[in-house]
């Protein structure tokens, strides 16, 4: 009995300094945490001052090339198809056959219309001796002319029947897409799609500028372009349409046209940047692009003031490269964040990195 006593009272001593240990290592803990709270309430930033200098008008703009010619080739009249000429990826020319449709059916109309042609010329001939001898009236003659009137228009519509079961490339360019295979019935109500036919010759390059760039531009200009999967090749270009109403984001359109080389290196729907250059310069004030919340659009820039974050509202003007200019909103020496936006908020305490 006092020897269970014991080994009662051993446990529970034993049990109070495990309590006690653990107790004040979680003082501890949270003493530590206070400190790290403490050190870490203000966020680290980087920051830049608002300042006027001269700085270049140039500016670039980013868009995808566009074929300035294609179209979706589809069939006028109803037929089989017996014979593709073409393949996806191959280059035709306008007028080149793509393919033949059964004509069995369409040539014996063309001989019956010729046969026709024919007679209603030999009536006619014959009606119009007849005339001068008296031997028939003025309205059979005319009646022979309509005859033959009509017998050739049948006649010219059964030879474009004829020449319809030849389908031809109405513009050059690739057969980007195939839709059609030997065997395929045509219908022409509604129209069966047979070629996608894309001409990469020339491109143009379609971009948005704001107000403030456009007014720089004119139809005419000359443009150097680059592509992205082209870094170190730059393609001439020129300015041919200019849009003179803006978008709902108060950007216009501008289209670019570019002349591909022999390789036809560039396709459509690759990415493409607008090198607008003014070689002139002018006292702007401008701030980092970068210390734009999101994007420039936004129009939201934080700044520096007495050691916390304020979330402030500009006037963006042309975007120069990597800076943009400020027309209102902001003063030189105002101290812009450029790095660690995305952990502020209106109010919030920063630690400037130098």
């Amino acid at each position: 009995m006092k020897k269970n006593l014991t080994i009662a009272l051993v446990i529970i001593a034993i049990l109070g300094v495990i309590g006690f240990v653990l107790t004040n290592n979680k003082k501890e803990n949270k003493a530590k945490t206070d400190i790290v709270a403490q050190k870490n309430a203000a966020v680290s930033v980087k920051t830049t001052a608002v300042k006027t200098e001269a700085v270049t008008t140039d500016f670039v703009a980013n868009g995808n090339f566009e074929p300035t010619q294609e179209l979706t080739l589809a069939a006028e009249k109803s037929g089989k198809v017996v014979r593709i000429l073409v393949k996806e990826g191959d280059y035709v020319n306008v007028g080149q056959t793509l393919l033949i449709v059964r004509s069995d059916v369409i040539n014996v109309n063309a001989q019956t219309a010729q046969a026709a042609f024919s007679n209603a010329q030999a009536d006619y001939s014959r009606y119009e001796n007849a005339y001068k001898t008296g031997g028939v009236t003025k309205q059979q003659l005319d009646q022979a002319k309509l005859a033959l009137t009509n017998a050739g228009a049948n006649l010219k519509q059964a030879n474009i029947s004829v020449g319809d079961t030849r389908v031809k490339a109405p513009i050059k360019g690739f057969i980007n897409k195939r839709f059609i295979e030997p065997g395929s019935v045509l219908t022409g109500m509604p129209a069966t799609p047979m070629f996608e036919i894309v001409d990469v010759s020339k491109l143009k390059l379609q971009v948005a500028v704001n107000e403030t760039q456009v007014t720089s531009l004119k139809i005419g200009t000359s443009v150097k372009v680059t592509a992205s999967v082209f870094p170190d090749k730059a393609f001439d270009g020129k300015i041919t349409f200019i849009a003179t109403k803006a978008d709902e984001r108060l950007n216009f359109v501008v289209e670019i046209e570019i002349e591909n080389n022999a390789n036809a290196n560039l396709k459509a729907g690759m990415y493409g940047t607008a090198n607008f250059a003014s070689k002139q310069k002018q006292e702007l004030k401008v701030v980092p692009r970068n210390a734009f919340v999101g994007s420039v659009s936004s129009n939201k820039v934080f700044v520096v003031e007495n050691g916390k974050a304020k979330l402030k509202t500009v006037v963006a003007g042309r975007i120069l490269g990597n800076q943009v200019e400020i027309v209102d909103g902001l003063a030189n020496g105002e101290l812009v964040i450029t790095t660690g936006q995305i952990n502020l908020q209106d109010g919030s305490s920063v630690e400037i990195i130098k």
